[in-house]
Formats: C-alpha cells, sequence, structure tokens
C-alpha cells in the first residue's frame, strides 16, 4: 500500500485499543498519524510509539463533542502538514448501561453526545479539507450493537448511537461521492480492550433475557474475543485504494457471532454477560 506514502490521517480516541492500534498502523504504513483524544498522555504515548518505529505522528488533545475543540484541532492539522486525506472517527464510550426507566436524561444525553455528535464533528470539519486533497477515506467505528445485535441489557442509549452512525455513513456515502470521498463503517463484535473498564452498569441483570446459544460465543474462535489488530487491518484496506470502490457499507468484524442470533447464553443453560463492542 505504498500510495498511503505522505498521506496525512486524524484518528481519534487514539490512546487505546481499537484507536491506538489503528493509529499504529496506519503509521507503520507510512501515513502522517494525528492521533487525537482527551487523554493527552495516551495520545502523547500513541505518537511517541509511532515515530519510535519510524513513522510520523502527532498528538492532540481535544473533545471531539466540542464544536471549538474540534475546529482548532482540525485546523491545527492543516496548518502543520498542509492537507488531510484519512479519517478514522473511532473515539466513543460505552456509558451507563442500565433499565430505559432508570437511564437518566444527563446519562442519556453523555453517550448521544460523545459518540454520535463527536462522530458528526469529526467529519464536518474535516469534510472540507478531504474536499481540498482531492478526496479521501473516512471510516467510521460503530459496532454490531444496534447494527446487527439487540441483546445488550441497558445497553438503549449506545445502541442509539451505532444505529445512528452506520445511518450517517449511508446517507453521507451519495452526498460525499462527487468529490472522492468514500465513507464506511466498521462494526466490531467484542474486542479485547479497556472500554469495559469505563462502563458503568446498574440494574441490568433484572432486564436480561437468556437465550440458548451454540457453545462458544464467537464460532470462528472458539468464544475468544476478536483483536485490536483486527479491526486496524480493516481500517488500513479502508483507508486504502484497495478499497477504492467501497463506500456506504458496514463491515462487521464479529467472527460470527451476531450471525448465530441473540447473545445472552453461552450454551444451555449458562449465563454469560456480553461484553463491550467496541474501543
Amino acid at each position: 500500500m505504498d500510495e498511503l506514502r505522505n498521506k496525512v490521517a486524524l484518528v481519534t480516541g487514539a490512546g487505546s485499543g481499537i484507536g491506538k492500534a489503528a493509529a499504529l498502523t496506519l503509521g507503520a504504513a507510512g501515513v502522517t498519524v494525528i492521533a487525537l483524544s482527551r487523554t493527552g498522555g495516551e495520545v502523547e504515548q500513541t505518537a511517541a510509539e509511532i515515530t519510535k518505529a519510524g513513522g510520523k505522528a502527532q498528538a492532540i488533545t481535544a473533545d471531539v463533542a466540542d464544536d471549538a475543540a474540534m475546529q482548532q484541532a482540525i485546523g491545527e492539522i492543516i496548518r502543520a502538514h498542509k492537507r488531510l486525506d484519512i479519517v478514522v472517527a473511532n473515539a466513543g464510550i460505552n456509558g451507563v448501561w442500565a433499565p430505559i426507566e432508570s437511564l437518566t436524561p444527563d446519562e442519556w444525553d453523555t453517550t448521544i453526545r460523545i459518540n454520535l455528535r463527536g462522530t458528526y464533528l469529526t467529519i464536518h470539519h474535516a469534510v472540507p479539507h478531504l474536499a481540498a486533497a482531492g478526496g479521501g477515506s473516512i471510516v467510521v467505528i460503530s459496532s454490531i450493537n444496534g447494527t446487527r445485535s439487540f441483546s445488550t441489557p441497558g445497553a438503549s442509549a449506545y445502541s442509539v448511537t451505532k444505529a445512528g452512525q452506520v445511518a450517517l455513513v449511508q446517507q453521507l456515502a451519495l452526498e460525499l461521492g462527487s468529490r472522492r470521498i468514500r465513507i464506511n463503517a466498521i462494526c466490531p463484535g467484542a474486542i479485547e480492550s479497556e472500554i469495559s473498564d469505563n462502563t458503568e452498569k446498574r440494574d441490568t441483570k433484572r432486564i436480561e433475557i437468556p437465550v440458548e446459544f451454540p457453545e462458544g460465543d464467537i464460532p470462528l474462535t472458539g468464544g475468544r474475543k476478536g483483536k485490536a489488530q483486527d479491526i486496524a487491518d480493516a481500517v488500513l484496506f479502508l483507508a486504502s485504494d484497495a478499497s477504492r470502490h467501497i463506500t456506504g457499507t458496514p463491515i462487521w468484524i464479529d467472527g460470527g457471532r451476531a450471525c448465530c442470533g441473540s447473545v445472552g447464553v453461552a450454551g444451555r443453560g449458562k449465563k454469560t454477560e456480553v461484553p463491550a463492542m467496541r474501543e
């Protein structure tokens, strides 16, 4: 993928998990990577790892849901690098998982703000510069939750944001196509990451709906979660010319998990909780 050399990519949520793996993978392919996150120390570490490996990187600390902050961040990228070719809109949270009657408006709004507004603002401010570069690729990291699977107890706000991201991708594929900007979504299943540690679950046991499920809840791997690199490799493909005729497409990367129906029980009578679906 030599065509990626000298390209410039913005990766949001690049401090850990999927975002970091995507940033490192793009950096190894010769892309200049701007690693962005609300957590400055983490993205500085990501940028340092890319640089140490011989790549080019810059760290920016910003809240993707803050309009002024994202406008400033994109402006900083253009001033420093004169162009933007690739955007990986990965930043997001699981938020609070709780029964709908006890999920508070503030908890709902926080998840919507970061996951959906953050994706919108990232794309909103990036598109003029992608167009100025002659086109480019946007990759939105969604989830199987809300798009292919609807069985995580209490994850209503999260699922709405993931469904909304896919709808946005499909809507914008037409709108951006004439400017040679491709936009696609990756919908991970269970991935080994730190995001589960930041998920607040409240009273979800009483709304779990057990279902029968084949032994091992991820068929392709015998129940083992995927890795962030599995997603990063797909990001690299979608960023490259190898995917030049692909746009408006959600790609589910879940080892066949959601193909088997709802997730709630791995094997008859054996209860299991659905893990975090992204990042």
